[in-house]
């Protein structure tokens, strides 16, 4: 270390980095397709809610996996990682897939059913997320991570996964999140060019144009991730081209969405940092607007349930909202919690101290040898 550099004082870095706008401008806008979506997927007898409906669900899904992933990029075993993972999608999704249990008997009588297994309506988003987390270290630790999770995603359309753990959609949609742990800081520097912008526009404006040619050739499971190839009655082959290409064009829409998206600050990016609230409160209007699909099934319907969408996912990502409703969404469990358990490290046996050499035996002294002229007068007196 040179002498300059030793005397220029030594600035801590933040141990958190700053959130990037973009990611939480995007957020924002697709939270708002959410909700809109959900809104409008009784009213697909409409042709242009149903062309709308295909189109945002190839990658408004999609695009929050691929951001959850690119977020989890430093997911690991720790301690405060694992809270997180427990009081930020563990304890929601229990607490949501019994809250959502209820309006299915209040609203229509149906029998009380509680299956943590088997997520209901839009909590096996939870489910899907938690476990992908889970298998974070893993795929950053593979050679091909990326081809890996497009392999399995296509061999998970050729067996009739069983509902519980979400697998069909946690398997379908696996190579999106282990696609946004690939990402780097870098690629989304090539979304913010304005080369991109213009790219992403047009990919966008095409998008829609097919999706309006196409919507009514396609079967709408395609777009869900819900079922097998056999269940939505193709053979394997087909199918597996069919998610290919789904799982390409989802891809291509989201990073057009990320290039038409605002990359500096707006009024909405505060919010975009809270859109789990929108997601997971929203489907409780959802079901009361399902209520009233007679009135809604026309244009205008679509029309006003649209902008209903976009300003009840406003509504639900601010700050008033969150206050009420942080215990369900964003509970404080830290009491739940102790220091990490580890195994006890045995002590190593002391060494037992080493015995003293023994000491030779003493030899007893030796007599004196007798003169010889004692000894010879001795003899003499005994002769």
């Amino acid at each position: 270390m040179t002498a300059s550099a030793a005397a220029r004082p030594l600035t801590a870095r933040p141990l958190i980095a700053s959130r990037d706008p973009l990611l939480d401008n995007a957020k924002f806008l697709a939270i708002i397709l959410v909700v809109s979506g959900h809104l409008i997927e009784d009213l697909r007898d409409v042709p242009a809610a149903h062309a709308l409906y295909f189109f945002v669900y190839i990658f408004h899904m999609p695009l929050f996996i691929v951001v959850s992933g690119y977020l989890s990029r430093n997911f690991t075993f720790s301690a405060g990682k694992a809270r997180k993972l427990i009081s930020g999608l563990a304890v929601p999704y229990v607490i949501f897939e019994v809250a959502y249990s209820l309006p299915r008997y209040f609203l229509y009588h149906h029998k009380l059913e509680i299956s943590l297994l088997d997520p209901y309506y839009l909590t096996w988003f939870l489910m899907s997320l938690f476990l992908w987390r889970l298998s974070t270290p893993v795929w950053q630790q593979l050679r091909w991570p990326l081809g890996i999770a497009v392999a399995l995603s296509l061999l998970s359309g050729t067996s009739a996964l069983p509902d519980e753990l979400s697998m069909n959609r946690t398997l379908g949609l696996l190579p999106f999140y282990v696609l946004g742990l690939m990402l780097k800081p870098e690629h989304l520097d090539v979304l913010r060019r304005r080369w991109a912008r213009w790219t992403g526009a047009a990919v966008l404006v095409a998008g829609l144009c097919v999706a309006v040619a196409v919507h009514g050739m396609i079967a709408t499971e395609w777009i869900r991730w819900r079922h097998s190839n056999h269940q939505i009655g193709v053979d394997d082959l087909t199918g597996s081209l069919i998610r290919l290409a789904m799982l390409a064009a989802g891809a291509l829409l989201v990073a057009a969405f990320l290039a038409v998206t605002p990359s500096r600050r707006t009024w909405y990016t505060a919010l975009g940092a809270a859109t789990m609230y929108a997601y997971l409160l929203h489907g409780f209007a959802v079901k009361v607007t399902e209520r009233f699909h007679a009135a809604l099934v026309n244009p205008a319907g679509v029309a006003a349930m649209i902008v209903f969408g976009a300003v009840l996912a406003t509504v639900l990502c601010t700050p008033p909202v969150r206050r009420v409703t942080k215990w369900a969404v964003e509970p404080d469990i830290s009491w739940a919690f102790t220091q990490l358990r580890r195994p006890a490290k045995r002590a190593a046996p002391e060494a037992a101290p080493e015995a003293a050499p023994e000491a030779a035996p003493e030899r007893a002294p030796e007599a004196a040898p007798e003169p010889v002229a004692e000894n010879v007068r001795k003899a003499e007196r005994t002769g």
